[in-house]
């Protein structure tokens, strides 16, 4: 291989590794940014819990929690907290609902995202249940409840940016999403297939 004809072919070699290394980066940056907001509650991502604090964690002093709903125009559902704010205190459990219905003549599959803003109350705001990235199919004119049970972190009261916070507001956004091949069969009557 002649001199010029070598170096073409390891320039060659080098920007198919750039496009690939760059490929890698971009299908890595979706789950890795997803985790360090779980982790960091960074945009004001709510932290997961599995159960409440200690009755005596919780704090006389109290937050005001709103609850906020939003729907895409292409899922054809309405969406709204059935309840629109709730005080309390720092560490106590809340319970909230949420409503969707399907307003059109076809049954519609929808996941919804949420967000916590302040932004800094995001790493403090736990969830112990929620609908959030659950695949929910409502059939034509079905209505649903559905719940979240969360509490604010007494720690919120001891963190330098979010120390003075006393409004929260947490945000649903529903988005229409494809079934999954389990959610068709509940919908066809059919059980769903083995997972082995």
């Amino acid at each position: 291989m002649t001199a010029p004809a070598a170096h073409n072919a390891r320039l060659v070699r080098r920007l198919v590794g750039v496009v690939v290394l760059m490929g890698a980066l971009a299908w890595a940056a979706v789950p890795f940014y997803s985790w360090f907001c779980r982790v960091t509650g960074f945009a004001g991502t709510p932290q997961v819990a599995t159960a409440s604090p200690d009755a005596g964690d919780v704090l006389d002093e109290t937050v005001r929690i709103r609850f906020d709903a939003n729907v895409m125009p292409n899922l054809g559902w309405t969406f709204r907290p059935v309840q629109r704010e709730m005080t309390l205190r720092i560490g106590e459990t809340g319970l909230a609902f949420y409503e969707a219905i399907n307003t059109t003549g076809e049954t519609l599959t929808g996941t919804a995202s949420y967000n916590v803003s302040p932004d800094a109350a995001g790493y403090f705001f736990d969830k112990i249940e929620c609908f959030c990235f659950t695949e929910q199919t409502l059939a034509p004119g079905e209505r649903v409840e559905m719940p979240l049970t969360f509490f604010v972190d007494p720690a919120i009261v001891a963190d330098r940016d979010a120390g003075r916070i006393r409004d929260i507001t947490i945000s649903y956004t529903f988005f229409r999403s494809e079934p999954t091949k389990s959610a068709e069969a509940k919908l066809d009557g059919a059980a769903p297939p083995a997972v082995n």
